[in-house]
């Protein structure tokens, strides 16, 4: 199975797309079909697309208050949307795979194939960004040296990367390796479980 290629063509074109508007607020392309795989990992990396620019602005020394609250409550629905989006791409999976016969020596994954994808989504981006760097007009040939050594290691770990990914569901499909899908659980996002929250709640009572 070749899997990686695909999904990094994919989060490139994502990327590149995000950058025509280069705008956190621009509406999302869809250039594939609705619900197929190849639709949730462009919207999964375009997601990923928008917070690393929320990110940057976040860290304005000059932000207002206000202003960089509001962006870290976003963040934080972000992170969420992106957690449920990888698990989706998970169980995905775990359909693909379910009638598979298991081997009795078969062994689980430190990752399942979804976070390892994530990773992939945001390789796309730091590759982007650090080409980005090291062809930069305004700077110092020191510094575009310096991001283009980075560009490259970035570069072998995304081909390193893809071919794990790509063994994994090999193995996978053959029954070598086994999944399980784990919720993430944040427990910070839950008014039930964040002491802050629920404290909060308990006095609006």
């Amino acid at each position: 199975m070749r899997f990686a290629q695909n999904a990094n063509e994919i989060f490139d074109r994502c990327v590149a797309d995000y950058h025509v508007t280069d705008h956190v607020d621009a509406p999302a392309p869809h250039p594939y079909p609705e619900d197929s795989l190849d639709a949730i990992l462009y919207a999964k990396c375009r997601i990923d697309a928008v917070q690393w620019h929320l990110e940057d602005i976040i860290r304005d020394p000059h932000i207002d208050p206000v202003e960089a609250l509001a962006l870290k409550r976003r963040i934080d629905a972000s992170n969420q949307d992106r957690t449920d989006m990888v698990e989706d791409i998970d169980t995905y999976f775990r359909n693909l795979f379910k009638d598979v016969t298991v081997s009795p020596e078969a062994t689980i994954n430190t990752e399942s194939p979804a976070w390892a994808i994530d990773r992939l989504s945001i390789l796309a981006l730091k590759i982007w960004h650090m080409r980005e760097q090291a062809e930069r007009s305004d700077a110092s040939a020191e510094h575009k040296q310096r991001c283009a050594a980075k560009l490259d290691v970035l570069l072998e770990q995304r081909n390193d990367l893809s071919e794990a990914i790509d063994s994994l569901l090999s193995d996978m499909e053959q029954g070598k390796k086994f999944m399980k899908v784990y919720r993430q659980m944040k427990m910070y996002n839950d008014p039930a479980t964040n002491p802050v929250l629920y404290a909060q709640n308990g006095k609006e009572k």
